[in-house]
């Protein structure tokens, strides 16, 4: 039997538009983390639903002549299969437009009314006139009453950052009708939150949720607590509260109630027991990922509703910071977002998986998806080191051992500390520090291709009587990128899947206990990954280009500062700094400072413009050996495409000087 019973939910993506970006940060992350649990073996599902209700709906099925039921259809399935291409595995997709979620959520207010949690009262609402509909504050714009900026929200102002109620706001008008709205009293029904003060004090310090957040919920909690409305006036797209007809229960109160309502649907489909997760009394683990901007409503309602209603409470709520795109915001309300189908369009979806895993931590952060860093990382990481490892050994196997790998292998420790690795990693993953585990990944992986430059199966290959070794060696380099394969299992499983064909072995658990693969035939190999097409970049940038906004660098005040910016250390570990034999030098037409450089970098050749024609003539270079960086990203000339960077140095003219390794050096081999 599995140790333990775990039930992960993601946030509900609002079935009023598509999926970015943004949006995939959170969903990558509790994916990455429900694999990692599903390969411990641990029963772990993993549920989530379109959010379907709300005014919103309601206003775009209107404006696309269609139903707010035909709409959801229609979103929920785009919805689904942008997740389903970037690998983001739920057991169970619904949707809060369902007959288990209308039933709970009526099972939960009926509860929470009879134990006197409900109460009612007259308030006066913002109304428009012409629509015949009330306002939330969203649908309410005008001027920021502080600092006057224009076309704002009635709720607060994006530009000064000051929140109000919309009755502050001036010269308001209705963000559907543009008419003024008018006040109108309407009765309301409200969630008695107060009455939760104390118990919503001790959980939300009982270690459910990031120190950060459980800092800012105290915050919260010693301002008291208000009143919660729930319910809304028709016409309104969602379950009518059971005893008030013409009311509506608010959108989020069904919203996180679609998480059960989805468990439900799976428990029906499944024949599980939906109280074995629910109860009190339940021993199963809750988790919510969130983003950072809902937590209110997750570490306070939530919870407080859940309580209320007699079902258990989370065992712990993740939320994640925002994402920037080349550090421009990305805002829903203002369009400027990356759609997930954009990106799908012309990028390997592997590729964004493992960059946020990369960029993620168990904290509320924001992270940037930097293109340029998106490229050097996936190239030198995921190409130059994991890839690249199968891709030096699988050729000797297949030409000299007909794909068998050897019956032994002499470097039993190199092997075992691999698999030793796996509780350090196991920790990082089962702590959401994925940007600690993908290190530690690429830490083994650098020793793994230090191995294979140290063995030098290419020079062994050339020499008699070495069959055994060769074969050792190789056999140990794919056992090693076997290992690596696994541990990055959880983030990259399409390439995991497409590695276990290509070693010809069952789908791989976590390698607690693994032995090295011997004796046995491995398929031909096929490149398990490309390196990232700057083109595609372009092309995805060319097509959001509308909505894409820089936000405004602040302007500096003067100051003496350094001649250049200072880098970290990790930025400079991430060059790939390679020995480099160079095949071929030409001069390149028209170019006064150029030649072209066919180098042979170990596992592949490359084209590389190097400005170095002052000091050297074409049939002075063939031959020698330089060092160059593998990992830059390559750069569309007018003379053609330049793949990597010769080092030189010297003050130019004939003074330059490339950087010459010691002449025992292999082309191929790494500099540390």
């Amino acid at each position: 039997m599995p140790d333990r019973k775990i039930l992960v939910t993601s946030a509900l993506p609002y079935a009023n538009g598509p999926i970015h970006l943004g949006h995939l940060v959170e969903y990558i992350q509790t994916d990455i983390w429900v694999r990692f649990q599903k390969q411990r073996g641990n029963l772990c599902y993993y549920v989530c639903a379109d959010d379907t209700h709300g005014t919103p709906i309601m206003l775009r099925a209107d404006r696309e002549g269609i139903t707010p039921e035909q709409l959801i259809a229609q979103v929920g399935e785009e919805h689904l299969a942008d997740f389903t291409e970037f690998s983001v595995a739920f057991d169970n997709y619904h949707s809060t437009h369902s007959e288990e979620n209308k039933a709970l959520s009526s099972l939960i207010y009926e509860r929470l009314r009879d134990a006197g949690h409900i109460s009612s009262r007259t308030i006066t609402q913002a109304y428009d006139p012409v629509k015949n509909m009330f306002l939330s504050d969203r649908f309410i714009k005008g001027e920021c009453p502080k600092c006057g900026a224009a076309d704002q929200y009635g709720d607060g102002c994006e530009v000064c950052g000051t929140t109000y109620a919309p009755t502050e706001l001036k010269n308001a008008v209705s963000a559907i009708s543009g008419a003024k709205p008018v006040d109108k009293d309407s009765v309301h029904y409200f969630f008695d939150l107060a009455n939760f003060s104390d118990m919503l004090q001790e959980w939300t310090n009982a270690g459910h949720l990031q120190p950060e957040v459980s800092n800012k919920l105290a915050e919260w909690l010693g301002g008291g607590l208000q009143q919660w409305d729930i319910s809304r006036d028709a016409p309104y797209f969602g379950f009518e509260i059971p005893d008030a007809p013409g009311k509506y229960f608010y959108v989020w109160l069904d919203a996180p109630i679609g998480y059960m309502a989805s468990f439900k649907n799976l428990c029906d489909k499944q024949g599980l027991d939906f109280n074995d997760f629910w109860s009190k009394n339940s021993d199963a683990e809750l988790y919510h990922f969130i983003g950072k901007d809902i937590i209110y409503f997750h570490a306070l309602f939530w919870p407080a509703m859940l309580s209320g209603a007699h079902f258990r409470t989370p065992s712990a709520i993740f939320a994640h910071g925002f994402l920037t795109v080349n550090g421009e915001k990305m805002s829903k309300s203002r369009g400027t977002f990356i759609k997930a189908r954009t990106y799908l369009d012309h990028l390997n979806p592997e590729y964004l998986r493992y960059y946020f895993a990369a960029k993620l931590s168990a904290g509320v952060d924001d992270i940037d998806l930097n293109f340029d860093d998106f490229s050097q990382r996936v190239n030198s990481d995921l190409v130059g080191k994991v890839v690249n490892i199968a891709s030096r050994c699988s050729g000797f196997i297949a030409k000299r051992f007909n794909n068998k790998l050897a019956e032994q292998c002499s470097e039993q420790a190199l092997f075992h500390e691999f698999v030793s690795a796996n509780e350090q990693i196991a920790e990082f993953y089962e702590a959401r520090e994925f940007g600690k585990a993908m290190r530690e990944i690429m830490a083994l992986a650098d020793k793994a291709n230090q191995y294979i430059d140290e063995k030098k199966p290419w020079v062994i290959a050339k020499e008699e009587g070495k069959d055994t070794e060769l074969h050792e060696v190789c056999t140990m380099g794919l056992n090693l990128f076997r290992i690596l394969a696994v541990y990055l299992k959880p983030v990259l499983p399409v390439l995991a899947n497409n590695a276990e064909s290509f070693l010809n072995i069952d789908a791989q658990v976590w390698p607690a206990d693994a032995k090295p693969l011997l004796n046995h035939t491995i398929n031909d190999f096929k490149p398990l990954m490309t390196r990232v097409d700057p083109d595609k970049i372009t092309a995805i940038i060319e097509a959001s280009k509308e909505n894409l906004e820089k936000t405004p660098e602040p302007v500096k005040a003067k100051t003496c500062e350094p001649i250049a910016d200072t880098i970290e250390f990790d930025d400079f570990a991430k060059l790939d700094l390679r020995i480099a034999k160079i095949l071929k030098a030409e001069h390149v037409e028209g170019a006064e400072k150029l030649l072209q450089l066919t180098v042979d970098i170990g596992d592949e050749t490359r084209n590389i413009f190097a400005g170095i024609k002052s000091a050297y003539s074409p049939e002075d270079l063939e031959g020698r050996l330089t060092l160059v960086i593998a990992n830059l990203a390559p750069r569309k000339m007018r003379f053609g495409v330049s793949e990597g960077m010769v080092l030189a140095a010297g003050p130019g003219g004939k003074d330059i000087w490339i950087l010459s390794p010691d002449e025992g050096a292999q082309p191929g081999m790494r500099v540390k």
